[in-house]
């Protein structure tokens, strides 16, 4: 692999476990299996894009990797070194080369300081500049994202949901990181924000060499940002592969549903795969069946989908997928 292809991010084998509470506290005996070995990497400067639809485990993935939620168990190793198993001082440093901005704008935003205090925040913590040097620093990043001078001492109140997120993405780049993870940023803005803030991404990322995470249900866009994509289903990844060739040829019976689901203007070309509608609620991440987690609603489900679990196959070039079909 070549410096350019260099991994950032190498996750092996990663698990999330939340323990279920019932009224008499935690039962130690069960577990929501948020995320459930999980392995694959993103390569120093690409998008990789993450589907799948609620409740797949994919904001936890995110979160787990950038030490937001801790490590049940396995590896998350960034830029060569394991940082599951790292202390609050030691994560420090990775901490400013790893940020996030978040799907809600409206709570990620803290309600009682202004736009100048919040981009702030992350800078007086991580960075040796001064104030006079985070200030400028702070109106030059407004502008790049399509706000004005004027906006720094108004609150998060004051403004709509794209300028709230718009502020996000501001103080998340405030300290340079290299990492960002991007969880559905833009899954609660217009159809109209939505584009712009993906440019303006994108902008970024070719400024400032920038690795996305990015996680999202808007299937077309996640198309239109990704370099690659994995797609998610109950706590594991099913399918990975680069995005055109996911999209032209999905090997995943659940995949070929999840894109199927894509609006179409017109009827009469949609997907023949809607004669496949996948069928019934998502399982229960406590009770995962034995097998193939998604054989009780694949309408290709064989005696071998429940006695073995499939295991992750390069069928072609950078195209993985788990499945007994393949």
């Amino acid at each position: 692999m070549s410096e350019t292809e260099k991994k950032l991010i190498e996750v092996s084998n990663l698990k999330k476990y939340f323990p279920v509470k019932g009224a008499f506290g935690i039962n130690k005996n069960k577990y929501v299996k948020a995320v459930d070995d999980v392995s694959f990497y993103i390569k120093k400067g690409e998008t990789f894009g993450l589907v799948g639809e609620s409740g797949c485990g994919k904001s936890t993935l995110g979160r787990t990797i950038t030490r937001l939620y801790d490590v049940t168990d396995g590896k998350v190793i960034f830029d060569g070194r394991d940082i599951a198993r790292l202390g609050k001082k030691e994560l420090k440093p990775y901490h400013k080369r790893m940020q996030v901005i978040f799907q809600d704008p409206y709570s990620s935003l803290n309600p009682y300081m202004n736009v100048s205090e919040i981009i702030d925040e992350p800078m007086a913590i991580h960075s040796n500049l001064s104030r006079v040097e985070r200030m400028e620093k702070i109106e030059e990043l407004l502008k790049r994202v399509g706000m004005k001078k004027s906006d720094m001492e108004k609150f998060p109140h004051e403004f709509s949901g794209g300028q709230r997120q718009r502020i996000g993405i501001a103080r998340a780049l405030s300290i340079e990181p290299e990492f960002v993870l991007c969880d559905e940023p833009i899954s609660a803005l217009d159809v109209s924000i939505q584009a712009q803030v993906v440019n303006m991404l994108e902008d970024f990322q070719k400024d400032m060499g920038l690795t996305y995470l990015f996680v999202a249900h808007d299937l077309s866009m996640v198309k239109h940002i990704s370099s690659r994509i994995g797609v998610m289903y109950l706590g594991k990844i099913i399918e990975i592969s680069e995005s055109r060739n996911l999209y032209k040829n999905p090997l995943h019976p659940y995949t070929k549903a999840l894109l199927s689901s894509i609006p179409v203007p017109d009827p009469k070309k949609a997907s023949a795969a809607l004669n496949k509608i996948i069928e019934g609620e998502l399982p229960s991440p406590m009770d995962i069946p034995t097998g193939c987690r998604f054989r009780t609603r694949c309408p290709y489900a064989t005696p071998i989908c429940s006695e073995k679990e499939p295991e992750m196959k390069e069928v072609d070039k950078g195209h993985t997928v788990a499945c007994h079909l393949f």
